[in-house]
């Protein structure tokens, strides 16, 4: 692991912030990079005067919009023509991906916000988003809002305790609980609020 976060630093430090762009615009696609190894060593390089860490989260948060935007165009132009044409048989009936786009269209403001704060969700959740046509500026919005502070989160954990990978990945952990906890809570509220407005 030490050898991955060496070589992430000699990466970011040598491609500098689209470095940062092109490795969270992967890692928000389907591609394996994981973020909690691309933002807390640019936040490092912050701290050590060799990166602004204001704009290495800018360079992050829009790298992981593009790579959003790949999911959700492949799904839209590619996904959605096959689901419809073949997914009778794997058993998903026009009726079914009537219904999950009709979920996602009423509620995938929430779902793209929350998605972008979750692993493995957030490689996922630009998919539904293309094949459902969410609005481009929503999908932008709570895309950016997620993605920004997952990505911020990160870049201040790599700048308070540097390049001590077991540290940054404890506390990445920490992180993700707390995450995951207000999430639940988010949730919840928003369950409420919509039962509270179907029933007036």
């Amino acid at each position: 692991m030490h050898a991955v976060i060496d070589w992430l630093l000699r990466t970011i430090g040598a491609m500098g912030y689209p470095g940062i762009f092109i490795l969270m615009a992967m890692e928000s696609s389907v591609i394996p990079i994981p973020s909690e190894l691309v933002m807390p060593p640019a936040g490092y390089l912050a701290q050590q005067g060799q990166m602004n860490a204001g704009f290495a989260i800018l360079c992050g948060t829009i790298g992981s919009l593009i790579g959003a935007y790949a999911n959700y165009f492949a799904a839209r132009y590619l996904g959605r023509p096959l689901l419809l044409k073949y997914g009778k048989y794997v058993l998903i009936t026009e009726e079914k991906f009537a219904k999950v786009e009709g979920f996602f269209l009423k509620h995938g403001e929430i779902s793209t916000f929350i998605g972008r704060l979750l692993p493995v969700v957030r490689h996922l959740i630009s998919l539904p988003a293309g094949l459902s046509g969410m609005n481009h500026v929503k999908f932008s919005l709570y895309t950016l809002l997620g993605a920004g502070i997952w990505v911020t989160v990160l870049t201040c954990i790599g700048y308070v305790i540097g390049s001590n990978q077991e540290l940054i990945m404890k506390y990445s952990h920490h992180a993700l609980g707390v995450v995951l906890i207000a999430s639940s809570i988010i949730i919840f509220v928003y369950v409420k609020l919509q039962r509270r407005r179907s029933t007036e």
